[in-house]
């Protein structure tokens, strides 16, 4: 502004290219409020106006992602009789995808063909706008239209001195408001420009063909000599220019709203019709798409084309991975081959990802093969795609091997750590997850919050869940803990709702309890605009573990030791904190540490006055206080009673009967409780064994105990004796086979969610090497027959 002042205080006079300089400073800038004061200015003062300094203002609006200009801008435009040229079309375009406004794009599209006949540039630019919005059909039309052209030979294209690419038609703007369109142009010669008449009243207009191919090879001259034209017109409208150097000896008449561009285009139900007056798309012309002809027209046409056309088939492949559309991904890939459009790099990428969403990892891994197997190297976005895909199905030597790949340090591959970390502590590998942070350090990748929410999970504990911690492993925690947050606090980060749960849990898990209390302080304190129902989630982690380290606290006025969990719940009832099913059951589970099933009843009570209903895991609670007061006859009775209430009961419910029915030596009662089991179809798993057999033979009924466990196993791998009988031939094979290396064969046929099925086997493979013979008909057995009499009488 102040270079301007002091060419007026000069009396410098200000021509088109300073316009436009001074333009572009305020847009690119992001001084958008005063470009659009100098477009204002420049209308007001009768400067030049024509459709490029609205293009750059345009832009200024999209990279500075302000969009309250727009419209006053296409307003100046509307009543400045500036037309949009293919240029503001595409600004326009941008600012659609910005906003992720599909029907703008639509509507632009609408426009856009009214007036133009598609070049092959900005059909390219559609594709890419279709692709970035997820509307796969519309933007697979879009690429059948270019294909079309490319094989009829009509698109032309060049590389600028800049390294862009253009087309070798003229961009002429045009006017699409109606109220725009009041006068209509009649040039009778090239020194006389008049206003006629109005252009809905005109009869019998000539249409004028205004084909790619009729520009030639003296585009560029005629480009020049508008350029010309530009410098010297003053107040005349960009588009008379145009129209005078373009077709000086044409008549120009008007075609309805539009111009003189006879081309008007229309979509409908994913075909494409093109009329004008030199050539026609129909459907059927996208039948030859994957001929010969379309390859040999391909073949035929120039580089820049190629390239134009495999960027498109990209953008299409990369969208429909976004959309998780494998079959329209592996249908262009396989168009892409048949027409000769070799793929790049950047093709396989969105190709491995679409495998990998729609197929599954190892599909990706396979087109991987293929790329190696043509010498073409992978990107660092397939290998982290592999390495995340391979993380999900916990293949952690696979992910950690593509991981390893990744050389480019762009801060979107944390999200590929991230996902490899958080598979680390789902597998509980630690030492797996150091290497991972070192390769992270290698790289410089910046951490986020995330990987810091992952790090108190992995590193938070050292002991569990194999041991209970101890003065060593807090020692160990602290260090790890402080060392985490020092790294925070050097990268700016602060702690998040998650990262202060995940350490939160880690640490009543380790059993540090005051330092889970200090901690929950801290996060009310830096985390108080948290939903309250988040708050409830930590209050019920620091519950839970005080439940589970049974810390009791004798208060100050009372010599009546009281858990430390009852302190925390009144806390948290005192500050209005809404409790949940979660938080109540927790409390009842702290009553059977008191031993006081009455406390349980009141929590009942206070439960369903709030509105909620007990569930599963609240008869697991009120099972846990009874027991703690060795009433297993109540205990019985409240599982009559959740069955009468249509609870649904799991295994969990029954294992908790059962343990401390194996503790107190009751066998009767584990009799009852597994046929009970089998009566409502729950199947057993390891620990339901472990107790039953564990009783039997702590009470030296060995044999007993065995024809227990075989019976169990079985159930473990069915209910149904059917589907026991079907698989009795496979699995015999495995339990009978005398090969050392069978067991090891087991365990890694049936890893996973199958383990319970490898643990059945196993266990049955024990009871043959033990000498017992297997029946595959566990109804047969007399323990099962005399537990099923016992419980009927």
């Amino acid at each position: 502004m102040e270079t301007w002042k002091i060419m007026e205080d000069k009396m410098i006079d200000i021509n088109k290219r300073s316009c436009i300089f001074i333009l572009q400073a305020f847009s690119k800038g992001g001084y958008i409020k005063e470009a659009f004061n100098w477009l204002n200015f420049l209308a007001e003062n009768d400067r030049m106006h024509y459709a490029p300094m609205f293009n750059i203002f345009l832009s200024g609006c999209w990279s500075s992602k302000s969009f309250n200009h727009v419209d006053r801008c296409l307003e100046l435009m509307e009543n400045q009789l500036v037309g949009k040229s293919e240029i503001t079309h595409w600004e326009l375009l941008k600012l659609a995808v910005l906003q992720r406004n599909l029907s703008a794009v639509h509507e632009i599209w609408k426009e856009y063909t009214r007036y133009y006949s598609p070049s092959v540039i900005m059909l390219r630019k559609f594709i890419w706008c279709y692709a970035k919005l997820g509307d796969l059909d519309s933007g697979n039309a879009a690429l059948k239209h270019l294909l079309v052209l490319a094989r009829q030979g009509s698109a032309s294209l060049s590389i600028s001195g800049t390294g862009n690419y253009q087309s070798s038609a003229v961009d002429i703007p045009i006017p699409t408001k109606e109220k725009s369109y009041e006068k209509r142009f009649s040039l009778d010669n090239l020194s006389s420009l008049t206003f006629e008449g109005n252009p809905e009243k005109n009869e019998g207009p000539v249409e004028v063909s205004m084909d790619e191919s009729s520009m030639g090879h003296h585009s560029i001259m005629k480009n020049l000599e508008l350029k010309k034209s530009f410098e010297s017109q003053s107040k005349l409208n960009i588009i008379d220019a145009l129209l005078l150097k373009i077709n000086g000896n044409t008549f120009f008449n008007e075609l309805g709203k539009g111009r003189c561009i006879p081309v008007a285009h229309t979509i409908f139900d994913g075909a494409v019709r093109i009329d004008s007056s030199n050539f026609q798309v129909k459907q059927e012309d996208f039948s030859e798409l994957s001929s010969g002809k379309m390859k040999q027209g391909l073949e035929m046409t120039s580089c820049p084309l190629k390239n134009l056309l495999r960027w498109s088939f990209n953008d299409m492949i990369h969208a429909c991975a976004q959309s998780n559309n494998y079959q329209m991904a592996e249908q262009l890939f396989l168009q892409m081959l048949d027409i000769g459009l070799k793929p790049s790099e950047h093709t396989y990428d969105g190709f491995v990802k679409a495998a990998i969403e729609g197929k599954g990892v190892d599909y990706g891994m396979k087109v991987v093969k293929m790329m190696q197997e043509r010498n073409i190297k992978p990107y660092n976005n397939t290998f982290a795609v592999l390495s995340v895909g391979y993380s999900r199905t916990l293949e952690l030597d696979m992910a950690e091997s593509f991981s390893n790949k990744i050389s480019d340090k762009l801060p979107k591959n944390i999200h590929t750590f991230n996902t490899l970390l958080a598979a680390c502590g789902f597998m509980d590998e630690p030492e797996r997850a150091v290497r991972v942070l070192a390769k992270i350090k290698r790289l410089k990748i910046k951490l986020n919050i995330r990987t810091y929410e992952l790090m108190f999970t992995l590193f938070g504990t050292v002991n569990v869940p194999y041991e209970r911690g101890n003065i060593l492993s807090h020692m160990d925690v602290t260090k790890r803990i402080g060392a985490i947050e020092m790294d925070m606090m050097k990268n700016g980060i602060h702690h998040s709702y998650a990262s202060m749960k995940n350490l939160i849990r880690a640490l009543g898990s380790e059993g540090m309890i005051q330092d889970m209390l200090r901690y929950l302080d801290i996060a009310e304190n830096l985390l108080w605009q948290t939903d309250a129902h988040q708050t409830n989630d930590l209050y019920n982690i620091v519950l839970h573990a005080l439940v589970k380290a049974k810390e009791v606290s004798r208060l100050l006025n009372s010599a009546v030791n009281r858990h430390k969990a009852i302190e925390v719940f009144r806390s948290m009832r005192s500050c209005g904190l809404p409790a949940n099913v979660a938080t109540y059951n927790i409390m009842i589970e702290c009553c059977s540490m008191l031993k006081c099933f009455k406390s349980a009843c009141a929590i009942i009570s206070l439960m369903l006055r709030e509105g909620f209903y007990p569930q599963t895991l609240t008869y697991t609670a009120l099972i846990k206080v009874l027991l703690a007061n060795e009433d297993f006859e109540g205990a019985l009775n409240l599982l009559d009673q959740s069955h009468s209430e249509a609870i649904q009961l799991d295994v969990q419910l029954f294992n908790t009967i059962l343990r401390e029915a194996y503790i107190k030596r009751r066998i009767d009662v584990v009799e009852l409780v597994v046929e009970s089991m089998h009566r409502e179809k729950i199947q057993p798993n390891p620990t339901s064994l472990w107790y039953t057999f564990s009783a039997y033979v702590e009470s030296d009924f060995h044999s007993t105990a065995m024809e227990a466990l075989q019976v169990l196993s079985m159930r473990m791998i069915s209910e149904d004796n059917e589907i026991l009988q079907g698989k009795k031939s496979v699995f015999e094979e495995l339990i009978l086979n005398e090969d050392p290396d069978v067991e090891s064969e087991i365990i890694k046929t049936f890893k996973g969610s199958q383990e319970f099925l490898a643990t059945a086997l196993m266990n049955l493979r024990w009871c043959a090497i033990m000498g017992y013979s297997i029946s595959w008909s566990p109804e047969e057995s007399q323990w099962a027959k005399r537990l099923a009499n016992k419980v009927s009488t």
